[in-house]
């Protein structure tokens, strides 16, 4: 949970009234929690304390109940989950980099090109931070503003994140060089001290050493390294009383005016040597300081000499005046360390760092009641685990991320945790994954970076998968013209497939998960089942090899016949033909699965073109259902059925010879089976779709067959038929 939300709920309308626990428990009431699969929140409700026999029957029953639904996390909103999204495009881009460079190994990881692209990420998730940071304190200005977050929070993050990427993401990637003057532009950018107001209300006095602010916005706008304001003030004391004070002064000027900066030499020779130089003038300057007698120290409002003597130490490279100096004006360990680099110790590295920083907090320590302040202290001693636990605690977001910067540079150990499985990343990554769950909505990114945490992230993702809904109630129906067998692309104007299962099929193969995208499919060919969109249900079924589920759904169709007819049960039929033909090309398991598509759409062929008034053709359809051994044994009876009117036309014969008697074997196996008692194997549907009371009664509609049959093999005998093309038979 990010680290300044709420870690208690309160339910309203409320279980019992405040202070009415023990009354409560009294009457045998206890809270509940059930989880939910689906995201990272809850139900809460009452339940008995004991559970007997009659506590379960009432149970079972149906009562009211409050049900207080709620969430470990508030799903992000507004400018949180404007940032959440924004910077899930950086993180794929980090991760994207750290697999192309992790086989190459830690030299090549850590080359200055390398490090050079991790700095411009971070970089870039500052920005993000900054930009939240701006629009969260802008929303607080307005009376209808509501920020998931105050201002302070995101400044919070983006002063943390601005200090890592100083730290450990140098500029060029060139980590062995001098750290003082990035760490003090790191201070100014984000505290900014002296402030402008003070400054603005002292440059509009005419003796501004009068002033009560002078000598400590002075001293400490040197000790900043703002040296045009130092100079602009020391300039205004060109007036002051004392003589020894006005030359000072100006040698003061002189001296900061040429105070040398690393950014002015092509070498650090050339600056240390410089440097050593320009404290040699300060020290020489401490010389005349102290020759002041000691009745002209004091104006009359302060003791110009102990401040200038304060400053002049500083530019001697004192530390301990820079450490009383910045306690003195309320600085704190941080300004000590951030202006150490450029007063103290020049040639600074980030290796070096440390040890000044652990000096700096026996003496001044971090404020333990400020998370933030505690985060960048450990940050500055290089104790990256200390700083990523309390990172967490600030802000699951600021832990996940810094993290994952941390390892491609090196700062973070990838050993794998014998209890937990996972590494440190790892872990903080999994947590703010678990944060994201918090909004159903936000499963794609959820799922992309639990992803990169190993097996355990990746079944955890599985299961978010699984649960995201389809979205599939709304789909309309139409052919299915798919493009290609795993992607299941379907053309605009037959009815696009649902947007969230085609996205959840891209993510498995994007991530390997085949298993899981498979059983997307089949849960997909359930449902589309259900809606009657058998065409996608095919397509579904084939896309995850379920022929299990195919069979399923050819059953359905069979059912659509039963129930409505033939008309109804064409249309249907018409989404399911293309499926066919491709799965007639496929090499697979699907055996009998395959066989009984196979009759449902040549029976669908059959009625089509007995409707349209083909009846030669849709004779031979119907014939070859038995032929070619199509028509299974429990849809027998229908296909006979089907037959009469073939063979009671009294201007046509449709059948030959051959087909009769095919007709004739089958429907003795029907009479013989229903003679031994199993004619419900071949007569229960036929019994559904004529509604007789009883296989019996359905076996008695046969006899027309029979008689049928049995005319037509007799006309056959007394005359001599011509053939009349392929189809027909005509009487002379």
């Amino acid at each position: 949970m990010p680290g300044n939300e709420a870690n208690s709920l309160n339910l309203l309308p409320p279980l019992f009234e405040a202070g009415n626990l023990e009354e409560f428990q009294q009457a045998g009431q206890s809270v509940s929690l059930t989880l939910s699969p689906r995201s990272n929140s809850f139900a809460t409700f009452a339940t008995p304390l004991k559970t007997d026999a009659n506590t379960r029957v009432a149970q079972d029953s149906a009562y009211d109940q409050d049900i207080y639904p709620a969430s470990w996390d508030k799903p992000p909103t507004g400018e949180r989950r404007t940032l959440i999204t924004d910077t899930s495009v950086i993180f794929a881009a980090c991760r994207s980099v750290f697999e192309r460079a992790k086989d190459e190994g830690p030299d090549v990881m850590r080359s200055s090109e390398n490090l050079a692209t991790f700095r411009k990420l971070a970089s870039d998730y500052v920005l993000h931070l900054q930009d939240s940071w701006v629009h969260a304190t802008q929303l607080m200005s307005n009376p209808d503003g509501n920020p998931h977050f105050d201002g302070e929070h995101y400044r919070s993050l983006y002063v943390s994140l601005s200090l890592f990427r100083t730290l450990y993401l140098p500029e060029d990637g060139v980590e062995d060089v001098p750290v003082g003057d990035e760490l003090l532009d790191w201070l100014n950018t984000h505290f900014i001290e002296p402030s402008t107001e003070d400054g603005d209300q002292l440059s509009s006095l005419e003796h501004p050493w009068e002033d009560e602010l002078f000598w400590p916005y002075l001293t400490r706008a040197t000790v900043r390294g703002l040296l045009k304001s130092s100079i602009f003030f020391l300039r205004s004391l060109s007036s002051h009383p004392s003589e020894n004070l006005q030359r000072i002064a100006d040698r003061l000027v002189g001296l900061l005016e040429k105070h040398p900066r690393q950014i002015q030499f092509s070498t650090e020779r050339e600056f240390f040597t410089a440097s050593r130089r320009w404290k040699d003038r300060a020290k020489a300057l401490r010389l005349e300081l102290d020759r002041v007698p000691e009745d002209d120290r004091n104006d009359g409002y302060e003791n110009w000499w102990e401040n200038v003597s304060d400053i002049l130490g500083i530019l001697e490279g004192r530390e301990e005046i820079l450490e009383r100096v910045c306690v003195a004006v309320g600085g704190g360990w941080k300004e000590i360390v951030c202006t150490y680099g450029v007063w103290i110790d020049v040639g600074l590295r980030r290796s070096e760092l440390p040890d000044v920083v652990g000096r700096t907090l026996s003496n001044v320590p971090p404020d333990p009641t400020d998370a933030e302040d505690s985060l960048h202290a450990e940050l500055m001693q290089g104790r990256t685990k200390h700083a990523l636990a309390i990172a967490a605690k600030i802000d699951n977001w600021l832990a996940a991320h810094v993290a994952d910067l941390m390892v491609p540079i090196g700062l973070l150990d990838t050993e794998i945790d014998d209890i937990t499985g996972l590494s440190i990343r790892d872990t903080y990554v999994l947590n703010y994954a678990d944060y994201l769950h918090s909004d159903p909505g936000l499963w794609r990114l959820t799922v992309d970076y639990l992803c990169t945490c190993g097996d355990i992230g990746k079944e955890m993702a599985d299961q978010i998968l699984l649960r995201v809904p389809l979205g599939l109630g709304d789909l309309p129906s139409g052919r299915n013209r798919q493009e290609h067998g795993e992607n299941l692309e379907s053309e605009a104007e037959d009815g696009d497939l649902s947007g969230t299962v085609k996205e959840l099929n891209a993510t498995c193969f994007d991530y390997g998960r085949e298993p899981t995208r498979r059983t997307i499919c089949r849960i997909a060919a359930r449902k589309l089942t259900k809606l009657k969109k058998y065409g996608l249900a095919v397509a579904y079924s084939r896309s995850a090899e379920d022929w299990l589920g195919l069979g399923h759904i050819i059953d359905s169709l069979m059912e659509e016949y039963i129930l409505h007819g033939p008309l109804r049960y064409v249309q249907l039929i018409a989404d399911v033909t293309p499926s066919l033909q491709e799965l007639r090309t496929e090499i697979g398991p699907r055996g009998v699965f395959m066989h009984r598509m196979m009759f449902a759409v040549r029976y669908a062929e059959f009625h089509q073109r007995n409707v349209q008034g083909d009846r030669e053709n849709a004779a031979l359809d119907l014939i070859s259902l038995f032929e070619e051994e199509l028509a299974p044994r429990s849809w027998w009876g229908v296909v006979l059925y089907d037959a009469i009117p073939f063979l009671q036309s009294e201007h046509h014969k449709y059948l030959s010879m051959d087909a009769v008697r095919l007709l004739l074997r089958r429907l003795e196996e029907v009479s013989l089976a229903a003679k031994q008692g199993c004619g419900e194997d071949y007569l229960t549907i036929l019994t559904q779709i004529l509604k007789v009371g009883s296989v019996k009664d359905a076996l008695s509609q046969l006899d027309t067959l029979r008689l049928a049959l049995a005319r037509y093999y007799a006309w056959s005998i007394l005359i001599t038929p011509r053939i009349s093309g392929r189809t027909s038979v005509k009487v002379i």
